[in-house]
Order: C-alpha cells, then sequence, then structure tokens
C-alpha cells in the first residue's frame, strides 16, 4: 500500500481530495511505523470480565509540523494519536539560496517527551536540520523525523548533522533538480494539498 500511495502523490493526475487523502494515509503508515519503539510503561486495567495488565505510552508524545506542508500530516497523525500535543515550526526556503528562513516557533514542553517532527519533503534537508536545532536548543533529545518522500543528498546532510535523529520515509529518491526540488517528487507538497 505504501508504494500505491506514494504514486498517487506523485502523479500529477491526482486530484485535491485524493492527494489530500493519499498524503493522511501515508502519514499514518509512517507514523506507525515510528512509534514501533516508543516505550510504554504498564497501567492496571479492568476490562468487563476481569483486570488485567495495559500499556499506555511512558513518555507524552509531540507531534511538529514544519509549517505549512507539515499539518496534513499532523492531522493525520491526531487520528492515531489523539492525546499528542501540537507544536509548530514555521520555516521557508529562500527561492535564491535554499536556505531556510525562520518566522515561527512554538511548543508545548519538549523536554521528556517524544518528538515527531514531520514534513512532507526532505528535499535538501536544510529545514528539518535546522529545526532539529531549535527544537533541541528547546529541550527535546527523543526526536524522530518523519516524511514521505526524501532525496538521498538531503537524508545525507540531515545526518550529518543529526546522527542521532532516526528518520521515517514512505520513498527514498535519488535526486534533486537545479531548484531544490525532489526527482521525480511530487511537486511543492504544501501547494497541492492546500489547493493553492
Amino acid at each position: 500500500m505504501v508504494r500505491v500511495g506514494v504514486s498517487r502523490l506523485r502523479s500529477r493526475e491526482t486530484l485535491l481530495g485524493d492527494f489530500r487523502r493519499a498524503l493522511r494515509e501515508l502519514a499514518v503508515i509512517v507514523g506507525v511505523e515510528a512509534s514501533r519503539d516508543l516505550k510504554l510503561k504498564e497501567v492496571p486495567i479492568q476490562s468487563p470480565l476481569s483486570s488485567c495488565t495495559g500499556h499506555e505510552l511512558a513518555r507524552p508524545l509531540v507531534i511538529i509540523p514544519i509549517l505549512r506542508a507539515g499539518l496534513g500530516m499532523a492531522e493525520a497523525l491526531l487520528q492515531v494519536f489523539p492525546d499528542a500535543r501540537v507544536g509548530h515550526v514555521g520555516l521557508y526556503r529562500d527561492e535564491d539560496t535554499f536556505e531556510p528562513q525562520s518566522y515561527y516557533f512554538k511548543t508545548p514542553p519538549l523536554e521528556n517527551s517524544d518528538i515527531f517532527l514531520v514534513d512532507p519533503m526532505l528535499a535538501t534537508g536544510q529545514s528539518a536540520a535546522d529545526a532539529v536545532d531549535k527544537l533541541k536548543a528547546a529541550g527535546a533529545k527523543n526526536l524522530r523525523m518523519l516524511a514521505l518522500i526524501g532525496a538521498r543528498p538531503g537524508v545525507e546532510l540531515f545526518q550529518s548533522r543529526h546522527a542521532d535523529v532516526p528518520i521515517f520515509l514512505a520513498a527514498l529518491d535519488a535526486e534533486l533538480n537545479e531548484k531544490a526540488y525532489i526527482v521525480p517528487g511530487l511537486g511543492d507538497a504544501g501547494d497541492r494539498y492546500f489547493g493553492t
């Protein structure tokens, strides 16, 4: 199903509603994979028939989208993790230099939390790496980067700056074009998700 979803995202024929649905479905798949080894704690529960031991997350989960494209992924992940808190990192890419420009940063407390940083595209890796810099400065320690499509150069840059932060992707493409877009990629995820 991952390859089917990625194909829907890539196709320029995919209509707005179908694009949004595919993005949300893939975000859930990537999010579940990223949550696989989150620490749990045992809690006593009472079923209708007897008492037993249940489990819940040992640390609070914080979902932090990189604005604006990451909002669609955050919305989908909140369906799976409804008790997660949400922060926001506002970054945009300077179209001449491709360098990230920061314009907003607001998070709940990050210490002793598990953090999912989400953005559909991991292209140059600069925005995600800068976002992690800001999150670590704010006390984040247990970070995971979730994206749908990454480019090998961006993944390598991100890993060189934050080797301690695992990356979860639905697809990995080989290259970037001269405008630093992932090829074949899917175009501008934010524009396609929001219909702009």
